[in-house]
């Protein structure tokens, strides 16, 4: 499972046709993908299934793992990889149930996150926001380098992605403090050069 370069996005993200934006992504050499279509300006129903299995097609030409965002609904109609997981989310041990052999991620954003998890069931954790940022509405609070060290202290087995206010410029730091992974929306959907952005996360 590589989830060293983690891109995540939806249409609501993108300025150009996210297909595009994927593909370019894609031959710069992303690891994973993620398909947010969340929030707002974001499909829905019929609108959101057509763009999702395009995208799913582009990451299956490059044997990029592809992951939905929480939306159950999408996992089997996409032939998902697997399915990432928030606190606010279906609980991890349904989810676990429903999909016994999907990668499953799950969002922590803090030590009492981390605590009252069940850990053991999640395949990788998506930790963060590591530095502030503006990609999510609902972010939580940086929790800077420090608490990556700490979680990975904690479960060393268990894949740590960070996600939350990553640039080209930082990526190295968060890999440094012990992440398997850096997750980026804006770091590559607003980038002047894709390839360049991808290479240098």
């Amino acid at each position: 499972m590589n989830l060293r370069k983690y891109f995540i996005m939806g249409s609501q993200n993108c300025n150009r046709k996210p297909e595009v934006i994927l593909e370019e992504a894609a031959e710069a050499g992303i690891t994973a993908f993620q398909f947010r279509e969340k929030g707002k300006g974001s499909l829905t129903g019929q609108q959101k299934l057509v763009l999702g299995r395009r995208i799913r097609d582009i990451c299956s030409q490059h044997n990029i793992m592809f992951f939905v965002n929480d939306d159950i609904d999408l996992v089997e109609p996409l032939d998902a990889d697997g399915i990432h997981v928030g606190q606010d989310d279906l609980q991890l041990d349904k989810v676990r149930e429903m999909f016994p052999d999907r990668i499953i991620g799950l969002s922590v954003s803090n030590q009492i996150e981390a605590d009252n998890s069940p850990i053991q069931l999640a395949d990788y954790l998506g930790a963060g926001s590591v530095f502030a940022t503006s990609s999510k509405d609902d972010a939580e609070q940086a929790v800077g380098l420090e608490w990556i060290r700490s979680l990975k202290q904690q479960h060393p087995g268990t894949p740590i992605v960070g996600i939350g206010g990553i640039t080209e410029k930082n990526a190295s730091s968060v890999i440094d403090a012990g992440a398997d992974g850096v997750a980026v929306i804006s770091a590559i959907t607003k980038a002047d050069n894709i390839g360049e952005a991808v290479k240098n996360l």
